[in-house]
């Protein structure tokens, strides 16, 4: 398996760094997660639109999800276009920046699904499985698994029970730290810190950690040497054009 990140800004891109987005590819199948903001032009660098095989979108929070938009763009006014992109994300998650086109634009371009919390999706080679997780909108945890290998990524969350089975045992967990050690105490229920996602994949058993959707123009220290207070496994920061195989 193979993870991409496209950026790992929280909130919105900083200059030359775009917001949540990771590919992920296995046996030729790729796998796009969030397109926020900034990812798509990331993306193009490297894969073509028509080549992406499917997208799971963990919320509907615009720094998750915005670029959903230029890539259907893409691939529904190119030259040839592709066939419909399956597209999965937890229900009325995308409503918004599926509504910024006419409908009938981009209609033929992708099907949409709902992600269903516990429940498992085939994709290719890889099984999703998902968990509700707490954020101030609907949040999908996701565990993708594919020759016996496994990526689990949190999308934002607050504190949860169900962050341990989500990452135990994982190759690598790909986790929302948006502050280094203390999340302000009105976001507390619903975002973590790196110091959480060490915690987490300590307790998980995870062979990586990478922090992801770190606030935008802070550097990525704090959060590591956070984050290693809990966890002494590979550890490192999300980047744009970070690629890990494993």
């Amino acid at each position: 398996m193979r993870l991409t990140v496209l950026g790992g800004c929280g909130a919105w891109p900083a200059a030359g760094q775009a917001c949540s987005g990771y590919l992920v590819e296995y046996d030729g199948f790729r796998v796009l997660i969030d397109p926020g903001y900034a990812t798509l032009p990331r993306l193009l660098e490297s894969v073509a639109a028509e080549e992406v095989d499917a997208v799971l979108v963990s919320h509907g929070h615009p720094d998750h999800c915005s670029d959903l938009n230029p890539l259907l763009r893409a691939r529904a006014l190119g030259d040839a276009p592709p066939a419909a992109l399956p597209v999965h994300a937890p229900p009325g998650a995308l409503d918004a920046v599926l509504a910024l086109d006419n409908p009938r634009m981009l209609a033929s371009s992708y099907v949409l699904y709902e992600l269903a919390p516990e429940a498992a999706v085939e994709l290719g080679p890889f099984r999703v499985d998902t968990w509700a997780l707490p954020h101030h909108v609907p949040n999908a945890g996701l565990r993708l698994t594919a020759g016996g290998r496994t990526l689990a990524y949190t999308g934002d969350t607050g504190p949860a029970a169900e962050l341990t089975e989500l990452a135990r045992d994982a190759d690598l967990l790909l986790a929302e730290a948006t502050y280094p050690e203390r999340v302000p105490d009105e976001d507390a229920p619903y975002l973590s810190s790196a110091l959480d996602a060490g915690r987490t994949a300590s307790r998980a058993g995870a062979a990586r950690l990478v922090l992801t959707h770190l606030w935008p123009d802070t550097p990525p220290e704090p959060a590591l040497e956070a984050a290693a207070k809990e966890y002494t496994g590979e550890l490192m920061a999300a980047g744009g054009g970070l690629t890990i195989s494993f």
